[in-house]
């Protein structure tokens, strides 16, 4: 598919939030038939959904187990040839889930599989015979070869519990040929083939569903998250391809001090080169069968990503890869001796400090004299400390069993430094260097030297990004006929959408943060003023919906006079998402999609009385329901509400602001 240049609007749903009167407490993929149908009614051109590869037992669509597979919660069993026979127990699953505000994502998926283990039982001989050499099964096993990866992984994350990989009994480190032997061994083929047989049918479904939207006219978009989980099949049978010892994050802001650590393995470009990105190419050519277009999630992790050592369980001590580093070389130039690294690179701990933090202690004597004992090592007779060799990192604080107030202090301390030392020599700045003990010790004509040094290598590194994003994303850009879109938010360095225009990759609008925060009261940036080569959007999954940041977050007064109606009422209604929503389609964007939650609010029938049951996710929170959102009603009842289906089409046709 080639870049189109004419406006057109879409919208973002998930697939498990379709509801049809074929789906089962749950949206399957084939209720986007029904739904681009409605659609079309709207004048909506693009559907894109959340990510939908298989993530086990864990609902977070973006925690995936392989990059491959697919969901079989998204599968409609009824659909399935083998499933005849079955009626009764499919009635009682629908029965069951089917009137459920939020789906339960765990007892349904386990739901389903205990029945889709029930149908596979019955057929097993005929599924096995289809196997061998020239059925049907063994040519589609041919054409996914990563299946055979994916089989083994989970018949063996099933024997094991469902626990991660790294805590399996055995198999914990395979080669590939220990993998293909797995595959062939005879005892376990039934359970490998229970696996693929779930697979080839969602393949059938899924791409059914792309062909009739391909015909329709409708762009469907995809989600590609750039990371994958470290309990993941592909970073299990394919270790070379990460960096199995940092974990992705992002660094500390004002929301979060400590950063965030995501526990997401990293990747290993080097060797993914080694290979032309092979992983990368098959994962492009699998999600091509389905999609026209693909949103690149956070691409900013092709340019660089920060990385925190599994030694730690915040991000607060990691560093941006690839970055320039500081040598110990760098550091003598400037005049920094071995005794003032060291000072600057390992946290030293004051004797007072320690009995001050236990202050509220009952014992603090006693507590002070644990924490000295099991965690710091005195510097001579001086009263100033220093962490044992046996620290590692902040898991190995925690490990210690110390109180609550000692935990907190020597996990502050473990951060309180202004270099990270991560290889011997070899070092980079803390992100919050300057709040240290040691850079605030300094002179000031230290604390210039090493502020300049810090900012050099910050200069140097934004050029190895650009050069790495460039490359990284020519690779995906020419591996694939597909639309790319970004997910470029956040402070992001100006090499990204300097990048992301050369290779007419569309990058991400939310009007809520698309703001001056340079200029005095970060005003909003007028719509007339969004690149056209971008896509903008009234909310996202992990923000609240437009009417909840209406009526609880926004400054109502400040956005009513950004869009020039200053008399828009406090409490939101469709009058108030008219206005909004159609200001936002009047942007210079060429791309407009509209959460199907923010669509909705156009007609008075779909107000729900709790806004929560409205949102998608609440990042940093673990829920049953975050990533549950269900329409409120079916597909088939919303083609019926002519006052919804007016408004939207009415939005897909609004002309383009011009500037004045």
């Amino acid at each position: 598919m080639t870049t189109k240049t004419k406006r057109l609007m879409g919208t973002v749903v998930p697939v498990s939030a379709l509801r049809t009167g074929e789906s089962t407490g749950v949206g399957e993929f084939l209720d986007l038939i029904e739904f681009s149908d409605l659609c079309i009614k709207m004048g909506i051109e693009l559907i894109q959904i959340l990510p939908v590869n298989d993530t086990g037992y864990e609902s977070p669509p973006y925690s995936a187990l392989t990059v491959f597979a697919l969901n079989p919660l998204y599968l409609r069993i009824a659909a399935m040839p083998e499933a005849v026979g079955f009626e009764e127990a499919l009635a009682a699953l629908k029965t069951r889930f089917e009137d459920a505000l939020r789906f339960p994502y765990y007892e349904l998926l386990c739901a389903k599989m205990d029945l889709l283990r029930r149908i596979y039982t019955a057929h097993q001989k005929e599924i096995i015979e289809q196997a061998q050499p020239g059925g049907a099964l063994a040519q589609w096993i041919d054409q996914n070869l990563w299946v055979k990866d994916y089989a083994v992984y989970r018949r063996l994350k099933e024997l094991n519990g469902e626990k991660s990989w790294k805590e399996w009994e055995a198999y914990v480190n395979v080669t590939p040929a220990e993998i293909e032997a797995l595959w062939n061994d005879a005892q376990v083929q039934a359970e490998h083939l229970f696996w693929v047989w779930i697979q080839q049918a969602l393949d059938v479904q899924f791409s059914q569903v792309s062909a009739i939207l391909r015909k329709k006219g409708i762009i469907l978009e995809g989600d590609l998250p750039i990371l994958i989980g470290e309990d993941s099949c592909d970073a299990w049978a394919h270790p070379e391809f990460f960096y199995q010892e940092l974990s992705a994050g992002a660094p500390p802001d004002m929301y979060s001090p400590v950063g965030q650590n995501w526990g997401f393995p990293i990747y290993n470009w080097e060797a993914l080169a080694a290979t032309d990105y092979q992983w990368w190419r098959e994962r492009l050519h699998v999600a091509q069968k389905y999609y026209s277009a693909y949103r690149i999630d956070h691409v900013l992790g092709f340019f660089r990503i920060w990385a925190s050592r599994r030694a730690d369980n915040s991000a607060a001590l990691g560093r941006f890869i690839p970055s320039f580093p500081i040598t110990l070389a760098d550091l003598k130039e400037r005049g920094f001796d071995e005794g003032r690294i060291r000072w600057l690179s390992q946290p030293h701990i004051p004797t007072n400090e320690v009995f001050d933090a236990l202050a509220q202690s009952s014992d603090k004597d006693a507590e002070a004299a644990r924490v000295f004992a099991a965690a710091l090592e005195r510097i001579g007779t001086e009263e100033l400390w220093l962490f044992k060799d046996s620290i590692r990192g902040e898991k190995d604080i925690v490990a210690l069993g110390l109180s609550s107030e000692a935990s907190a202090y020597l996990l502050s301390a473990w951060i309180n430094r202004a270099l990270l030392e991560f290889k011997p020599g070899v070092f980079s700045p803390a992100w919050n260097y300057a709040d240290s003990r040691s850079f605030k010790s300094l002179s000031e004509y230290e604390r210039l030297l090493f502020t300049n040094l810090a900012q050099e290598r910050l200069k140097e590194s934004e050029e190895i990004w650009e050069k790495q994003g460039y490359k990284l994303l020519s690779v995906l850009r020419k591996s694939s006929d597909m639309l790319p879109f970004a997910e470029d938010l956040g402070a992001v360095p100006d090499c990204v959408p300097q990048v992301l225009k050369r290779l007419k990759i569309y990058g991400l609008r939310v009007v809520r943060w698309y703001r001056e925060y340079a200029q005095a009261g970060a005003p909003y940036i007028p719509f007339d003023e969004y690149p056209p080569l971008t896509v903008i959007t009234s909310s996202v999954h992990d923000s609240s919906p437009l009417r909840e940041w209406w009526n609880t977050e926004a400054d109502q007064k400040i956005f009513s006079g950004f869009i020039g109606v200053p008399s828009l009422p406090k409490v939101y209604n469709p009058g108030t998402a008219k206005v909004i929503l159609n200001k936002i389609a009047s942007a210079a964007s060429q791309i407009r999609v509209f959460p199907i939650q923010d669509l909705l609010h156009l007609s008075t029938r779909w107000y729900r009385a709790d806004m929560s049951l409205e949102r998608i996710n609440i990042p940093g929170t673990v829920s049953q329901t975050n990533w549950s959102y269900r329409l409120p009603v079916t597909i088939t009842v919303l083609e019926h509400d002519e006052e919804l289906l007016k408004a939207v089409h009415k939005l897909a046709n609004v002309k383009v602001s011009r500037k004045k």
